[in-house]
């Protein structure tokens, strides 16, 4: 159609030219015409253009999703294929032993007892992370800016880590907790008090550099002595009950990084209060399996 117009438009600018009844400005706007209708030209043959490639592309499509179908019904007459033979086999097997029925039924048993218990394992540590988590989040809350500078919370696999600076905890060289160790102390055996159902180990840890003073023979003896102290300090202080309490020094072989620098030695110089639930809770658990019911009714 427009094709038409536009040799209308030149046969009329033709014929006007020919007879020299065209004025100016009907020569302008023919021309302006003329231009337009050779731009809408020029987007059609794109249209065009794009529309056979778009057609090929869906036509490549479509060949492929043709194949991916036949290539799913050809997998689908395999699995059926199979199935058939192995509900052929079972069949077989169930004509030539007639125990077949009761060996299957209580396999069934022992797979959904074992999943029962899988499922409660799952359950309890799901529940214990979920605590760890909370009493991490509680314990950061309570501790100020200037107090999580030298304290360091963490949650690993389960457990609960609380490092603690030695300059923070004590006076220097020596195990004896200083004055404002205290008010960190206190917010922490507050957790500990919290969860009652978990214990607290208390790991003393020291750099690689010597040390012998009066009573302190290295620096094995500072590292269980620090801890010794923080220990008796939740007991003495802050009322945390003492069965809950376990104290070790690890010395300088548990390290953290290297005590090349000053600022690895630091780092290395420190107290860790590691919370865990009860281990025995977890032993009771794994030895005490749920019963088949197979088992039950054979009893």
């Amino acid at each position: 159609m427009k094709r038409t117009k536009l040799a209308a438009s030149f046969l009329l600018a033709g014929t006007l030219l020919l007879t020299g009844c065209v004025s100016k400005k009907e020569l302008v706007n023919l021309q302006t015409d003329y231009n337009k209708l050779k731009d809408e030209k020029t987007a059609l043959d794109k249209s065009y253009q794009d529309a056979q490639i778009q057609l090929a592309e869906y036509r490549t499509q479509s060949k492929s999703l043709e194949d991916r179908l036949n290539e799913a019904r050809k997998n689908n007459q395999e699995l059926r294929n199979n199935y058939a033979t192995l509900q052929g086999s079972l069949d077989k097997s169930l004509q030539q032993n007639s125990q077949g029925n009761i060996n299957i039924s209580k396999l069934v048993d022992e797979i959904n007892a074992s999943n029962r218990y899988i499922k409660q394992l799952v359950d309890t540590k799901s529940k214990s992370d979920s605590l760890n988590v909370v009493l991490t989040n509680n314990l950061t809350r309570s501790l100020s800016r200037e107090e999580l500078k030298e304290v360091d919370v963490k949650v690993l696999k389960g457990v609960v880590y609380i490092s603690l600076a030695d300059n923070m905890l004590y006076k220097s060289g020596s195990y004896e907790i200083n004055e404002r160790a205290g008010e960190t102390l206190s917010k922490i055996a507050k957790i500990i008090t919290d969860y009652k159902d978990y214990e607290v180990l208390v790991e003393g840890n020291t750099d690689n550099v010597p040390i012998s003073r009066p009573n302190i023979r290295n620096n094995w003896d500072l590292s269980a002595l620090r801890a010794s102290s923080v220990v008796q300090a939740l007991q003495n202080q802050y009322g945390v009950d003492p069965k809950r309490l376990s104290a070790a020094g690890r010395g300088e072989y548990n390290p953290l990084t290297d005590n090349d620098t000053e600022l690895g030695k630091q780092r290395n110089r420190r107290t860790q209060i590691i919370i865990t639930p009860k281990l025995d809770q977890f032993l009771e658990l794994i030895d005490k399996a749920p019963e088949a019911e197979g088992e039950e009714k054979a009893e």
